[in-house]
């Protein structure tokens, strides 16, 4: 049989970018990369207004002159035929982005909210149904149309990711439903999954609960591969995740406890007084990071032991508590990043495993010499952050070069998006894939959150002509056009380079799993809001919160900051207290002196931003 002709050779795939001309028949798109691209519109072309998820899709078929106009973003899919060495690309599916009135849709107020309140309605639907959310029936594993998988597993990190994700919801719309699925869920996680160890005084998290037919058992240690047998410190840091932000909105003093008692554990036992960092595993029995029985995890430090206490807990701590504490464990978190992770010949990819003298660990599992893109753009979020907070030039000069060095290397130019696994060291001339080029959904929330908190902290070009906006724009744009399930809800795992979502099997065909609960997701949306609506875009921003009447905050204050802002930028405009106007509150500290009570105060605090602390 002889081989199919070069000229008859098909494929589909996904050009992204800006609609630089058109006349009726074909548009040219400027891709982001900054190639420019034919594509061939036909009689069945099919386009659409870009919908956030739950919303009905808005056809723009029978107009398609008037929004395919030079500068509209669009995403465009469909068969490219190959002839004689050249590819004539057709469009059969167009995402539009925006319109004349609104060019980027996700930037409409409130768009992230809604989001975020579709996502909580999902999970809240997938885990409890319509009835009292009851933890008993929790479970880690949710398939695609949100169904309980089979199964009897109650994984902590996935619970405690779940109540971050229904304390977020609240936070931002007030729903108290959300607020009770996430109080619920801190207690079942403390009842049930908490381990006090009175001689050390240290609270820790049990891997798992499983909870079939007969007696419970309780999985102290880990049993996901990469850490089996041992306590991963990123276990133990993403277990406070849900308690951490429920404890923000209420006040609770037993969560404060245990939130305590575990930044404890890490001080005591996972940090390394002598060299700095923390470890990245323990035995869970001597609580020793140095423990034989940790085979290729002893004495290490990695990405997760160091740089994921900041974004998983530490930062929403110090903004409920602002605890001096709490700051400098920031702080030496962020001097052991600057210091030791960065390439110093200057590779692009920082490095993510250490022995424990720092030396790098480029043998250890599947990390190798490899970079993890998601790792990298949260390297530069979080900087952006914490220099803000404490102004170190090394934190900007590091955040400005990581910025500036990643679209070349970890975005698709041509399709729009962010991959996953990279070759730290070029090969013919570029960072190779190691396994794949799909794209998976909380890498995309990295990029959004490194360049918009860019723009939010230091407009939108930053330092040597870096447009942070334009680039956390498309990658809002990939996001909202490609992971947001309209069908089912919730977001898809991954998807392919193209955009198609990636459903063959595992993790990547659920929406709860050992990976995924509603944490990344929920994250994007909260802080989308706080970057975007109110730090670029001048809008205000309702916060809700729920104090108890044994609220324990230091000094008696509610601290309504939503993030570490730029100094002078924000005030706290208006302060509600169960529907009536409350005055006693510091407009420029965002702090709100709770009067005494002897129930539960509702408290709605509006920020907008001022724009004379520029």
């Amino acid at each position: 049989m002889s081989a199919e002709p070069l000229a008859t050779r098909t494929m589909s795939d996904t050009v992204g970018g800006y609609v630089v001309a058109g006349d009726g028949s074909r548009i040219r798109v400027r891709t982001f990369g900054g190639d420019v691209v034919s594509l061939h519109l036909t009689d069945s072309t099919d386009a659409w207004l870009l919908p956030n998820l739950g919303a009905e899709r808005v056809s723009v078929t029978g107009r398609l002159g008037d929004e395919l106009v030079p500068g509209r973003l669009i995403f465009a899919y469909g068969p490219a035929y190959v002839e004689a060495g050249s590819v004539r690309h057709t469009s059969q599916e167009i995402v539009v982005v925006g319109s004349a009135a609104e060019p980027y849709l996700f930037e409409r107020p409130g768009w992230w909210v809604d989001q975020l309140r579709s996502l909580a309605g999902f999970y809240r639907r997938a885990q409890f149904g319509t009835g009292p959310a009851d933890f008993a029936a929790y479970r880690t594993g949710i398939d695609l149309a949100g169904a309980r998988l089979i199964g009897d597993r109650q994984e902590t990190d996935t619970l405690a990711r779940l109540v971050y994700g229904m304390a977020t919801a609240y936070l931002l719309t007030g729903d108290a439903d959300f607020l009770d699925v996430a109080e619920r869920g801190a207690e079942y996680q403390q009842r049930h999954l908490r381990v006090v160890d009175p001689e050390r005084a240290v609270t820790y998290w049990q891997h798992a609960l499983d909870v079939g037919p007969g007696p419970r058992r309780a999985v102290l240690a880990s049993e996901f591969g990469d850490d089996a047998g041992a306590l991963a410190a990123y276990e133990q840091i993403y277990a406070l995740v849900g308690l951490v932000q429920t404890y923000r909105v209420t006040g609770d003093p037993a969560l404060l406890a245990d939130i305590e008692g575990t930044v404890r554990l890490f001080e005591t036992v996972y940090a390394d007084p002598r060299r700095g960092g923390y470890y990245s595993h323990v035995d869970p029995v001597e609580l020793d990071p140095h423990a034989a029985s940790l085979g290729p995890n002893r004495s290490r430090k990695n990405w997760n032991s160091v740089g994921d206490h900041a974004p998983a807990y530490l930062f929403n701590l110090y903004l409920a508590t602002g605890e001096e504490r709490y700051r400098r464990m920031l702080e030496h978190t962020f001097d052991m990043i600057v210091e030791h992770f960065p390439d110093p010949t200057g590779l692009p990819l920082v490095r993510e495993r250490f022995h424990e003298d720092w030396t790098p660990d480029t043998g250890w599992g599947w990390q190798q010499d490899r970079g993890v893109v998601g790792h990298n753009l949260k390297i530069v979020w979080n900087l952006h952050r914490m220099q803000a907070l404490v102004g170190k030039a090394e934190y900007r000069a590091v955040a400005a070069r990581l910025a500036a060095d990643l679209p070349a290397i970890g975005r698709d130019p041509y399709r729009g998006g962010w991959y996953d696994v990279l070759h730290r060291r070029p090969h013919r001339g570029r960072h190779e894939f190691v396994w794949h080029d799909r794209k998976a959904w909380w890498q995309q929330e990295q990029a959004i959150l490194a360049y918009l908190s860019g723009a939010a902290h230091h407009g939108s070009v930053g330092p040597g002509g870096l447009d942070y906006l334009r680039h956390a724009r498309e990658a809002a744009a990939f996001y909202n056009a490609f992971f947001l399930d309209q069908e089912a809800g919730g977001v898809y795992f991954a998807v392919q380079a193209g955009g198609i979502p990636y459903l063959r099997s595992g993790d990547e065909r659920a929406k709860g799993s050992h990976s995924m609960s509603m944490y990344h997701s929920a994250e994007l949306a909260y802080l989308a809001t706080v970057y975007g609506d109110l730090l670029v875009r001048g809008e205000p921003l309702d916060l809700w919160f729920n104090p108890r009447s044994d609220a324990r905050f230091p000094d008696g204050l509610l601290r309504v900051a939503p993030d570490v802002l730029p100094r002078g930028r924000v005030r706290l405009e208006r302060v509600r207290i169960d529907g009536t106007d409350f005055t006693d509150f510091d407009p420029a500290g965002l702090l709100v002196r709770l009067p005494r009570s002897a129930h539960r105060l509702t408290v709605q605090a509006t920020l907008r931003a001022d724009d004379r602390g520029r």
